[in-house]
């Protein structure tokens, strides 16, 4: 395995989770869709390079070098930079101007390299500068919750606090359930009715297009995990 990954769990009520990684060797796999976007810093042969990655709509291919060290930090749907609007995100990553040493630039001020140690007083930081901004709608939406707000509203602020729709979401959300259940030696028949698909067909174009295998190919060789979860909350 070239690419060695661990991540952990944060208390932060803005981060999904923090993942930080060594890469032995250049090397590549297939990416999945994603939902959330990121903020990642790889230092590799003695340079920094500080990234804001978007939400992936379809399965791709990630790729790295060797030699790199590489964070994470994944943000909670309805976390957003408000000077970065998504329409400039989806599908694509922004390198964030580098400055003196181990610093960037983001919004005309200068910060440190986070460390995973440290990655949730940054993001605190990014909070109290209001460089980071939280629409709670989002998460009311998701979870069919009440609420009064208008329709139009709703796919606005969700669109402006996510780049995507909930639909999108959804969809990406159950490929990932039907993909866990065959990894877990589920049969084809059983993950069709339980993540709620019409029939083979439609599972499988799902898949394709939101993990990037065929239901055949994660039962017959299920991908190997790369990540090892620690609970440091």
């Amino acid at each position: 395995m070239s690419l060695q990954v661990e991540q952990r769990l944060s208390d932060s009520p803005y981060i999904e989770t923090v993942m930080q990684g060594h890469s032995l060797a250049a090397g590549s796999t297939i990416r999945p869709a994603e939902t959330h976007w990121h903020m990642v810093f790889v230092r590799e042969a003695g340079k920094f390079h500080p990234l804001v990655v978007g939400p992936w709509r379809g399965a791709g291919v990630a790729e790295w070098q060797g030699g790199g060290e590489i964070l994470w930090v994944q943000f909670k749907l309805g976390v957003f930079m408000p000077h970065l609007p998504f329409d400039h995100l989806l599908d694509n990553e922004l390198r964030l101007p580098e400055g003196a040493g181990p610093t960037f630039r983001l919004k005309s001020d200068s910060w440190e390299l986070p460390t995973a140690e440290n990655v949730e007083t940054f993001v605190a930081r990014l909070i109290h500068n209001e460089i980071l901004v939280h629409d709670p709608l989002v998460g009311t939406v998701l979870a069919d919750e009440p609420h009064d707000f208008a329709p139009r509203t709703v796919r606005h602020r969700f669109q402006r606090a996510t780049g995507l729709s909930p639909k999108q979401i959804q969809q990406v959300a159950r490929a990932q359930q039907a993909a866990a259940l065959l990894q877990q030696g589920v049969s084809i028949l059983d993950t069709i009715y339980e993540a709620g698909y019409y029939d083979q067909s439609h599972l499988t174009r799902a898949l394709r297009q939101w993990v990037g295998y065929t239901p055949a190919q994660i039962l017959q060789t299920p991908p190997e995990p790369q990540i090892q979860t620690i609970d440091e909350r």
